[in-house]
């Protein structure tokens, strides 16, 4: 053994050891946080991705009252003939609790993987898991058919006799409308699109809003704020105590700020063992986009937007800035101007002329692909005259 190799071995060993403070530093507070991370999901007052403020938003503006409540004593005191109930797969409910919502006044709604679906909603049967993904409605429900297509799946079901079914997912329908004893309970397998992240897609405002806002006063049954008003509704955190815990509640305060003491260390061992290596050179390097990629792009939004009118707008000005040159038109010719010119020079009628360059936007798609082939056309007539 030569006399360099208890330094290496030093070295080695202060590189390991660095190594697993780090570790311990990055992971300790995960398995520490009880908390969530991102939001309260499905909750009317969140504004984070996995909230539904937008959508709360969106009902006051349409005359609808928002009432957020979080146990299931508040939901039944507030619900009343003319209200709707919203439940959630974020609401904490037991199978007591689930009975009373059930024996409240006013309809339901029942977005996502609620819990004691049979209790809510008695008669509906799940059919498995399914993709969530944009589907199409498929039926004569009204609130289906003015939406559209809207992003859901989650649970496709089958309902009881005389029952409405949207939405097609699997052997079922993602979902399921029915009444019962003067009750109209609603139940769907997936209520990602009511969330602020999916609102904006598809037809799923439109859905949301035709769902949710079916009464004058929506009763939403939210996650509570406070981990022991969770209790109350039998929540999975709660203990045989009736209090509900999580794993951070487990661990002593005092571990906090050890973990806090542990990332201050590793930060000061950092500084005192690493090597200034001089500055970070930067090479800047040109970043090249297709011209084909940015048009199909563009041309993706608008049909996306069913923008058919400013896709036309766009194809009639291009021609127009193509065939001036041709007619021997400045730069800053109208579009008339060049309708004129180009009909005087392949020798048509100016009134075709003038309707394909400056008449109205194409009523659909097939309308705008023949004047994108008549657009072509023109452009060909006049450079070969």
């Amino acid at each position: 053994m030569t006399a360099r190799t208890p330094g290496r071995v030093r070295q080695a060993a202060w590189v390991t050891s660095l190594v697993v403070l780090v570790l311990v530093t990055a992971v300790l507070p995960l398995l520490l946080t009880g908390g969530r991370t991102g939001g309260r999901a499905l909750d009317p007052a969140d504004t984070s991705l996995n909230g539904s403020a937008a959508l709360a938003r969106l009902l006051e503006a349409h005359g609808v009252e928002v009432v957020r409540v979080e146990t299931p004593g508040a939901a039944v005191a507030a619900a009343g003939p003319q209200t709707l109930l919203l439940v959630t797969e974020a609401s904490f409910l037991n199978r007591d609790a689930a009975r009373r919502i059930a024996e409240a006044p006013g309809d339901r709604l029942l977005a996502g993987a609620v819990p004691h679906l049979d209790v809510l909603a008695s008669g509906v049967r799940s059919q498995g898991p399914v993709r969530t993904r944009s589907r199409a409605p498929e039926c004569a429900l009204r609130e289906a058919v003015r939406a559209g297509d809207a992003y859901t799946g989650g649970t496709s079901f089958t309902g009881p006799p005389g029952s409405t079914g949207c939405y097609p997912a699997g052997d079922g329908r993602s979902l399921v409308r029915y009444t019962a004893d003067g009750h109209t309970v609603t139940v769907l397998g997936d209520a990602s699109f009511m969330t602020n992240l999916r609102l904006a897609e598809d037809g799923n405002a439109a859905l949301a809003l035709n769902l949710a806002g079916a009464r004058q006063k929506l009763v939403w049954l939210a996650e509570p704020d406070d981990p022991d008003e969770a209790a109350e509704a039998g929540g999975p955190g709660a203990g045989t105590d009736g209090e509900a815990r999580s794993l951070g509640d487990l661990v002593p305060g005092g571990v906090k700020w050890a973990v806090l003491q542990l990332a201050v260390a590793v930060a000061l061992a950092a500084l005192w063992r690493g090597r200034r290596l001089g500055p970070v050179v930067v090479e800047r390097l040109p970043v090249v986009v297709r011209a084909a990629e940015t048009v199909e792009g563009r041309g993706r939004l608008y049909r996306s937007r069913r923008a058919r009118d400013r896709a036309a707008l766009a194809l009639r000005a291009a021609a127009a800035d193509r065939l001036a040159p041709r007619l021997g038109l400045p730069r800053t010719a109208t579009p008339e101007e060049v309708a004129v010119a180009a009909a005087a020079r392949t020798g048509q009628n100016p009134e075709p002329v003038l309707a394909l360059l400056c008449g109205p936007p194409p009523g659909d798609d097939t309308a705008l692909v023949t004047l994108a082939a008549h657009l072509d056309t023109l452009e060909r007539q006049v450079r070969d005259s």
